[in-house]
């Protein structure tokens, strides 16, 4: 892999991040392949090969409507989220996919609160390169605590 390669899977990795923390969820739509995956599990199922998840979207559409809920749907205590995200490990490559993994922390404000730990843990990615640019073909969020808020409104 080239540096340049490796230089736009940070840029890939930063920009989803603030887009997330931003809160703008078209954008966050267009860093996945249209045929995608999009999962918040918890370790203990990952590592078991239980396909229960907290979150689980297999297509852009279903991005698109989690997108659409988050923005006129769906009620809750207003919160601020900040992403720390470890450097990313290219596990292998093959073809236009690429295959990395990374560490998270996911910060959570609410106004009149001190900030928490909402979740911690790690991306499992397969990337494709695309015309466009790298897109996530897969992004399996395994979050090590056994235990989630009472509700995930935002991605992970």
């Amino acid at each position: 892999m080239e540096f340049s390669d490796y230089f736009a899977l940070v840029s890939l990795y930063a920009d989803y991040s603030a887009a997330v923390d931003n809160a703008e969820w078209e954008r966050w739509i267009d860093f996945f392949d249209d045929e995608c995956v999009y999962k918040v599990q918890p370790r203990e199922n990952y590592e078991r090969g239980f396909p229960l998840a907290t979150l689980s979207f297999e297509s852009k559409g279903m991005l698109k409507d989690r997108a659409f809920g988050i923005r006129e749907t769906l009620f809750h205590d207003p919160y601020y989220q900040r992403h720390i995200v470890g450097a990313p490990l290219i596990r292998r490559v093959e073809g236009d996919r690429i295959h990395a993994e990374a560490n998270y922390v996911v910060l959570r404000t609410k106004p009149d609160q001190l900030t928490d730990v909402l979740s911690a843990g790690r991306y499992l990615d397969v990337i494709r390169r695309t015309e466009s640019g790298l897109r996530f073909a897969s992004r399996i969020c395994v979050f090590d605590s056994e235990m989630i808020p009472n509700s995930l409104i935002y991605p992970i």
